[in-house]
């Protein structure tokens, strides 16, 4: 086993575990894009549960804060405080999904009423279109940075979180913005 410079055992992630989790991410990914771009919806009108993205809202902006709390936690070595943030961040992030599959699957895509042309129109898709993919990639590797916490493997942990950190902040951040700009374009 390989130590580190501190003198500590370093602990080996295995491989296998590293790559059911891209795995199980790539699955999730894979589902939510059939459920927005393929299923029919359920209630088209979106009469039932229209207050869904405005919690889906409200759940990116808490996971934000939490996620922008946690860290100033742990830059002050305030390690429970920052863990706490972490996982309630990691709690708002999951109800998101919760909250955004069941929108998806009674309502289906948002349809804006707006021309697909134009600075506002490019504006909200490129926004859209990074928000996707950054939610994508970010995905296995919030999973992964979990996991290395909760097996105690610090070292990997804080390197892997360095990358986890920005790319979970803009899915929130975008995940806000992107309701909001569809708020405001439906009014």
């Amino acid at each position: 086993m390989a130590t580190t410079p501190a003198g500590a055992p370093r602990i080996h992630t295995p491989a296998s575990v590293i790559w059911t989790i891209i795995a199980v991410s790539a699955a999730a990914s894979a589902f939510i894009f059939w459920l927005v771009y393929f299923h029919q919806p359920v209630d088209m009108a979106g009469t039932q549960l229209a207050f869904l993205p405005a919690l889906n809202g409200l759940l990116n902006g808490l996971s934000a804060i939490c996620i922008l709390i946690g860290v100033r936690f742990i830059m002050a070595k305030k390690v429970k405080q920052h863990r706490t943030m972490m996982f309630t961040a990691f709690f708002f992030s999951t109800l998101f999904l919760v909250s955004y599959l069941g929108n998806f699957a009674l309502h289906g895509e948002t349809k804006l009423p707006i021309a697909h042309t134009g600075g506002l129109w490019w504006t909200y898709l490129l926004l859209l279109i990074s928000h996707i993919l950054t939610s994508v990639v970010a995905l296995p590797i919030v999973l992964i940075t979990f996991f290395l916490s909760l097996t105690e493997r610090f070292p990997q942990h804080r390197a892997l979180a360095k990358y986890t950190y920005p790319l979970w902040m803009y899915v929130s951040v975008t995940g806000v913005v992107v309701y909001l700009m569809q708020a405001a374009i439906r009014r």
